[in-house]
């Protein structure tokens, strides 16, 4: 398995994981977060390795194609990697003002009313 792919399978689960049917979560779990075996899925659920390999398409298409409509995960990297680069210039820069920084890390932690 790629981990790319399993990195990002399980970045749109989180996001969009509620979104998908209680038996898709359940084997999206099993594989990409627990990393059982098609195999061990069905065993484990008792169907058939052909249920188990469908529904774990449909779920990977089906947060793939939620995330394109929301682009939630997509928005989420770019705000990180935004304030990533405002922590970096402010402590370049403003290494001595503490008040900037403790607002900078509750804005970047979602503190701020």
């Amino acid at each position: 398995m790629d981990i790319e792919h399993k990195n990002r399978i399980n970045a749109l689960f989180a996001f969009y994981g509620e979104l998908l049917a209680k038996k898709q979560q359940a084997y999206l779990r099993y594989y990409y977060e627990d990393d059982f075996s098609i195999i061990e899925i069905a065993e484990e659920e008792q169907v058939s390795r052909q249920a188990v390999s469908d529904n774990l398409k449909k779920g990977c298409e089906a947060l793939e194609h939620y995330e394109k409509v929301l682009a939630l995960y997509t928005e989420s990297m770019h705000r990180q990697s935004l304030e990533e680069n405002l922590l970096t210039y402010v402590t370049a820069h403003y290494q001595d003002d503490h008040h900037l920084k403790e607002l900078i890390d509750q804005m970047v932690n979602q503190e701020i009313n």
